[in-house]
């Protein structure tokens, strides 16, 4: 077991492979790896002197559909962002129907009215080839034998995390990651969702090849931005092993037949696709639109990604959606300004952990500051916030 899966007090179990197609497995993640470090996509947070994207960055992002900003979190936060993992696992609910947690206390988020934590069977792909999510999984994925051992159901996502983690709520308000998202969004960017992944070492499963959205794929202003994207925040750091897989420039190309690419290559096998390569602290940024997914991770190392997204004002105002990330519901206004002000929050939360920074400015909320204080009444506040994600 890794030093980082037992820091985090996961399950240690016997390691499988791909069985047989071990081997093809072996050589598609080093061709991956070999292709993915060849992109130009990876680098520090650049921006020009007027607030816009680093005309590089700006480029790999665009022709990518995936940047990997690199040393964007300090061992510092790192730590802070570990305690706290430590913590939301340690109460965990036992089981998908279970509300106290190993140690018999009310499980997290038992108190709430949306679902906190979201389990999967070891290895499995639970979603894959099924109608789930408007059916955006097509194709399963292949799914390893399962360890002597193993336990029935693993933690996979802990779900409104900003009301469980501080750490992950000042990761929400760094300056550099939202100046980013202004970049792209523009200066009146939404909020998405915010979860936190973890893909338990040699039990974790899979996420089968997938596109997000389903609101926008026929309207007739479709650019590569507009389902908006997501930031990852690693904690350990991934690999091909464990980390996600993209298929380069597929963000631009529209709603594409996944299944007729995994069935034309034989396996899930994409050949397109690339593996996310990120060290501690690095923070990747992916389109929305890109095709993704990961394989089950048969590895011995843990991958812990703090994951938010945020989307264009202009994509989200005035629709009607919901049913994965929230209920069905009308963006207007006031939903967008309640669910936002988790940005407000952040931004001073992060301000009193990390006050040598200069706090990000974001735009909605000019001259309103003092409306978001992170206090104990901004923590009462917080909870359930998520059941207004906007999904779209």
């Amino acid at each position: 077991m890794s030093a980082a899966a037992a820091t985090l007090g996961l399950a240690e179990v016997p390691i499988v492979g791909y069985g047989e197609a071990q081997d093809d497995m072996v050589a598609y993640r080093a061709s991956g790896t070999e292709r993915a470090m060849q992109l130009g996509n990876r680098g520090p947070i650049r921006f020009t002197d007027d607030g816009q994207m680093h005309p590089q960055i700006a480029e790999a992002y665009s022709r990518c559909g995936f940047y990997v900003f690199t040393n964007v979190l300090s061992p510092i936060e790192l730590a802070d962002i570990e305690a706290d993992v430590i913590d939301m696992l340690d109460h965990c609910p036992t089981g998908p129907d279970a509300s106290t947690d190993r140690h018999g206390r009310p499980a997290l988020g038992a108190d709430h009215q949306g679902r906190a934590v979201s389990f999967v069977r070891p290895l499995s792909d639970p979603y894959g080839g099924t109608d789930v999510a408007h059916g955006r999984h097509p194709h399963k994925m292949f799914e390893p034998a399962v360890p002597d051992g193993a336990p029935e159901w693993v933690v996979q996502i802990i779900s409104g995390s900003l009301q469980f983690s501080e750490a992950c709520l000042r990761v929400y308000g760094h300056p550099g990651l939202l100046g980013v998202a202004a970049a792209l969004n523009g200066p009146d960017f939404t909020p998405f969702n915010e979860v936190v992944w973890i893909k338990q070492p040699g039990l974790g499963g899979s996420v089968s090849w997938h596109q997000d959205g389903w609101t926008h794929w026929d309207h007739p202003d479709l650019d590569e931005g507009t389902h908006g994207f997501n930031f990852m925040a690693q904690l350990y750091g991934c690999d091909a092993t464990n980390g996600l897989w993209v298929v380069p420039g597929s963000h631009g190309m529209g709603k594409l037949d996944i299944t007729a690419m995994a069935l034309a290559a034989g396996s899930d096998r994409l050949p397109e696709a690339v593996p996310m390569l990120c060290n501690p602290g690095d923070v990747a940024i992916t389109s929305r639109q890109a095709i993704h997914g990961s394989f089950a991770n048969t590895s011995e190392r843990p991958r812990v990604t703090i994951n938010f997204g945020f989307h264009r004002r202009r994509s989200v105002l005035g629709v009607r959606s919901g049913g994965v990330h929230n209920p069905i519901s009308l963006y207007d206004e006031a939903y967008i300004a309640e669910r936002s002000r988790v940005i407000g929050w952040a931004i001073d939360a992060r301000h009193k952990r990390f006050g040598g920074e200069t706090p990000f400015v974001y735009a909605p909320n000019v001259g309103r500051e003092h409306e978001f204080v992170w206090d104990d009444a901004a923590r009462e506040a917080i909870k359930d916030y998520n059941l207004k994600d906007l999904g779209i």
